[in-house]
């Protein structure tokens, strides 16, 4: 099978979900609301200024149905798979976003979720690798992408053609971590391990889900369809004050939200005081990773750190950018500059976010 192999087939599934919701958020990156997307046929235009979208997260036009097919144990992580209809989307390489377009021989939206079931940890940058076959035939290997989409959150995806109705297997393939892990995340997640899921293939179920599609009417206008209900989870960050350490301020930026705590307690790592950003999107909060961010601490007018966040997972602070500094003190400023936008995919209502990332200054 190949990815842009022309098929005329449907959607199978072992359970459908509908992917819509209230419209809603608030302002400090902790999720109110979520939903699908599905393209209406023909699959739309790049989109451009002055089309009536926001530009930043905006709500997304469609809502859609989902697949579950199932889920498996890779070694210490837990992968569910499932998919969609097939939907256009857009990647991140460096600064520069490229579509990924919706193709004529598309059969499907392949999506596979990877997290930690001890804390219900959704986790980033495993480097995931798909290969799918027809049940018991020799399996192709597929490119996928870390993504977000509304009703999902974080998760890996891609749009795909198969050779027919029936039943396939999807290997999925995590690679190692390779980001710095702490607490009792450390020496953890560095082999990597593979999983297969079987997915069935089939007419029925693409009429279901084609069934489920509803246009929404704020469409275009900022804010997001609220996360769907799912029995996984999908990348939501806590709320900032929940975490640990003091929450010295709650940024926002291109609608990526930039909540910088102050751990003295107990930090992750050796220091007087460890700074960490834990950054989400506007709305939904879902984790925003693989940005390149830097931080530089004030104090009398004179630089006393200044240095990367480097990227992090823990299971108290979860995904976030973290640096060890020499303590901080009453009225430091705290400057937090994105280098890198999030290298993460983004399905519709995303993609006119996170892109260019100003400093946020914070006073301790």
């Amino acid at each position: 099978m190949r990815r842009r192999d022309f098929i005329s087939a449907g959607i199978g599934t072992l359970s459908t979900g509908v992917l819509a919701g209230c419209i809603g958020g608030d302002d400090d990156g902790n999720q109110e609301a979520a939903g699908g997307e599905q393209e209406a046929a023909g699959g739309g235009s790049t989109p451009t200024g002055g089309d009536g979208r926001h530009d930043g997260v905006y709500v997304q036009q469609f809502t859609d149905g989902m697949a579950m097919q199932g889920t498996a144990d890779a070694g210490d992580l837990r992968v569910a798979v499932m998919y969609s209809a097939p939907h256009r989307f857009w990647r991140m390489v460096g600064d520069e976003r490229k579509e990924e377009p919706r193709e004529e021989g598309d059969s499907l939206h392949l999506m596979a979720t990877v997290w930690d079931p001890e804390t219900d940890i959704v986790v980033p940058e495993t480097g995931l690798t798909v290969e799918i076959a027809p049940e018991g035939g020799a399996f192709d290997e597929q490119v996928i992408y870390p993504m977000l989409s509304q009703p999902m959150g974080f998760h890996y995806g891609a749009n795909f053609a198969l050779d027919g109705d029936g039943s396939y297997d999807v290997r999925v393939t995590v690679g190692g971590l390779n980001i710095r892990r702490t607490g009792a995340f450390e020496g953890r997640f560095g082999d990597p391990t593979t999983a297969t899921v079987g997915i069935t293939f089939d007419d029925e179920t693409r009429r279901s889900i084609d069934e489920q599609v509803r246009e929404l009417d704020k469409f275009g206008e900022p804010g997001a369809v609220k996360p769907m209900d799912m029995m996984m989870p999908d990348g939501t960050l806590p709320a900032p004050g929940s975490l640990p350490g003091e929450l010295v301020g709650t940024g926002r930026t291109d609608d990526a939200v930039l909540p910088l705590l102050a751990v003295r307690e107990d930090p992750p790592v050796n220091a007087e005081t460890y700074l960490a950003v834990s950054a989400r999107t506007r709305y939904n909060g879902y984790t925003l990773p693989a940005a390149g961010l830097e931080a530089t601490v004030e104090r009398g007018g004179e630089t006393v750190f200044e240095g990367p966040l480097r990227r992090t997972l823990d299971p108290e602070l979860n995904y976030h950018y973290g640096a060890a500094v020499d303590g901080i003190e009453s009225g430091d400023k705290i400057t937090v500059t994105p280098v890198t936008p999030p290298q993460v995919a983004r399905h519709r209502g995303y993609e006119r976010a996170f892109l260019e990332m100003d400093s946020v200054t914070y006073t301790v």
